[in-house]
């Protein structure tokens, strides 16, 4: 996004005391610390992946793009975009998960998922089939996307834009950790029991999902069916205005980010999910970190919508 764009979520998800917080810190040097600092631990992480995986014998594996920072054991730690390891808590997912379906949808490199299992879950993690169904408008606009995606990874087809950017990253992790996490292959408006092989599920994640829909009312109209109990949701959320909105925030010409569209606030979210069916809709918690190679940060609301 622009720096006009910014600006625009900025006062749109946090308002105008959000904005002058924000525009304190700037001022005040703390969040110009935090970067540093996060540029700092980043280095090392890189450093110590990339010679461990080249000390294991895994050769070269710097075309791989890790969403995520998962511990692998062993002193291998993937060097993700996005740490959530000391954020847990704040999910507030059941500490003990034995016997619970889950489904995580978007899941990237795993993290979430080989978590959930890592408490006892049978896990359903979804990704889409290729980097080119992700909603982004046809014509020289998409064709870019994926023309800088292949430059990124170094690679001249969309197929292998697909296996360093999603496929390969999660395939090493779910190898590494001796995991049994099924992969499905959907994009979100296209689950079903039958592709998933489950009528419904007890859980299911969205982690920074719907910001990347063209249609999030749809894609939810789609995972409301397939919830059994409780749906809950990680993003950025507003509480500024009394009635239902969603944010625009596409801007009207391609920008550094090109997948995000629509941000809707606290009031929307809710009589969406009520109309889905979900008795109670509650803001549990939040969090915020430091997103890598962005270097911005960022701050999520965690939703939990229960049958």
């Amino acid at each position: 996004m622009n720096v006009y764009q910014r600006l625009q979520l900025a006062l749109a998800t946090e308002g105008i005391s959000g904005l002058v917080r924000r525009t304190a810190r700037k001022f005040t040097g703390s969040e110009r610390a935090l970067v540093t600092n996060a540029k700092d631990e980043y280095q090392q992480l890189l450093d110590s992946f990339s010679e461990r995986t080249m000390s294991k014998g895994y050769g070269d594996m710097s075309q791989y793009y890790w969403y995520h920072t998962i511990d692998l054991g062993d002193g291998l730690v993937t060097p993700g975009d996005y740490d959530y390891r000391s954020s847990l808590p704040l999910f507030r997912f059941p500490e003990d998960m034995k016997g619970k379906t889950v489904l995580d949808v978007g899941s990237a490199t795993g993290f979430f998922a080989f978590e959930f299992e890592k408490r006892g879950a049978d896990v359903t993690s979804v990704e889409l089939p290729s980097v080119a169904d992700w909603d982004m408008p046809l014509g020289a606009d998409r064709e870019q996307t994926l023309k800088e995606l292949m430059a990124y990874h170094r690679v001249h087809t969309v197929e292998e834009v697909q296996r360093f950017h999603l496929d390969g990253p999660f395939e090493f992790c779910r190898k590494a950790l001796k995991s049994n996490v099924r992969r499905c292959h959907s994009t979100v408006y296209d689950l079903s029991p039958d592709k998933l092989g489950r009528g419904a599920f007890d859980i299911i994640f969205l982690g920074d999902i719907l910001l990347h829909t063209f249609s999030p009312f749809k894609a939810l109209s789609v995972l409301a069916p397939l919830c059994r109990d409780t749906l809950i949701i990680a993003q950025a959320i507003s509480n500024v205005v009394d009635v239902p909105i969603m944010v625009y925030c596409g801007g009207d010409s391609r920008n550094d980010d090109n997948r995000t569209w629509f941000h809707p606030n606290r009031l929307c979210l809710e009589q969406m999910l009520t109309r889905l069916g979900f008795r109670t809709v509650k803001v549990v918690g939040r969090h915020t970190g430091i997103a890598r190679r962005h270097w911005s940060v960022y701050d999520r609301s965690i939703i939990h919508a229960k049958r």
